[in-house]
């Protein structure tokens, strides 16, 4: 028999979920927490969405579009466990006790710690460390006790966060050579999804502010696909698929069908313009409906903070004993 695994999830409340979010990381997810057997973890990392952003308003606005987000998309609560990372206080408490586990030489080694050294570097800074926080610098550590409070089996990550997952094991290996086998060493997951271009054919990300949010009106979700950036090829000509966002945004919601006659009209040389209509169509047909449930979400705001309460409560149920083995462990249960 196979074991039942425990997957877990964590969405950083920094911004407007777009479209990229929802195919690379909110529809598979979504889908896996439908597989009878398994234990899913869902929750809004708003304690590492401090580390970047300093803007209060942001952070509690993205928290309740989030979580509308993933309510209006299918997400059920009544099946897996949804919850706010800073509702659950063993965490950060864990985070302290793995802390003193983490050797600095291993978050020295963190991609974005390493990334804002090198730019301060090539900038000529006389500080390497200008501008790096804290939080910035161990927030792996975080990450690490986000999997490890709820004994998570297997991780899902795109290919750029594989480092923290081998920190987690590494945290993990460490805690459990000095205080016994009582941490869970999670599995990567290395997520398979596409990771969808932008508006101007960078990877689609609010930092390159080139997204199509999610749940725009059609209006804005229609004007927003016609300025995805294209080549000069006129109507008549015919024009590649490959590297080419508009075809690849159709293919990420398409199904085989669709995509080869999307396919043979690029052959047949499409307008532009007319592909761009194709593919708003077919994104606003299957966004319609959960757009209606988003929008009404986002109007009873105390509905969305029951079911998160609610989804604290499942998820201390397990942390609150699950923490008292552990500081048994290390000496200092009251």
């Amino acid at each position: 028999m196979t074991p039942k695994q425990t997957y877990l999830t964590g969405i950083t409340t920094t911004g407007t979920p777009h479209l990229g979010n929802y195919v690379g990381a909110i529809r598979p997810a979504i889908e896996a927490s439908r597989v009878p057997g398994n234990e899913s973890f869902y929750f809004l990392a708003d304690y590492h969405a401090i580390i970047k952003c300093q803007d209060p308003a942001v952070v509690r606005q993205s928290r309740q579009e989030i979580a509308a987000t993933w309510l209006a998309l299918g997400l059920d609560p009544d099946h897996v466990t949804f919850y706010r990372q800073s509702d659950i206080p063993e965490i950060m408490e864990l985070t302290w006790i793995l802390t003193c586990q983490a050797a600095k030489g291993l978050m020295n080694r963190a991609h974005a710690y390493k990334g804002v050294v090198q730019s301060n570097e090539e900038s000529g800074s006389a500080d390497p460390d200008k501008g790096i926080t804290m939080g910035l610098f161990s927030y792996p550590i975080l990450m690490t006790a986000d999997i490890l409070m709820f004994k998570a089996t297997k991780v899902p990550v795109g290919k750029d966060q594989v480092q923290h997952l081998e920190m987690a094991r590494d945290i993990a290996q460490r805690f459990n050579h000095h205080y016994g086998n009582l941490l869970v060493q999670p599995e990567v997951v290395v997520s398979e999804q596409a990771v969808l271009s932008g508006l101007d054919g960078r990877k689609m990300s609010k930092s390159y502010g080139n997204t199509i949010p999610l749940f725009e009106t059609e209006k804005k979700l229609r004007k927003g696909i016609m300025k995805i950036k294209t080549n000069s090829l006129e109507p008549g000509e015919p024009k590649d698929t490959e590297n080419n966002t508009v075809f690849e945004i159709y293919k990420a919601f398409a199904n085989e069908e669709q995509v080869a006659g999307f396919a043979q009209a690029y052959q047949d040389g499409i307008g532009w313009g007319d592909a761009k209509q194709q593919l708003f169509e077919l994104i606003n047909a299957q966004l319609s409906e959960p757009r209606e449930r988003y929008h009404d979400l986002m109007a009873r705001p105390d509905d969305v903070e029951v079911i998160l309460q609610e989804g604290a409560k499942k998820a201390r149920a397990i942390s609150v004993p699950y923490l008292e083995q552990i500081r048994e462990a290390v000496g200092i249960a009251s």
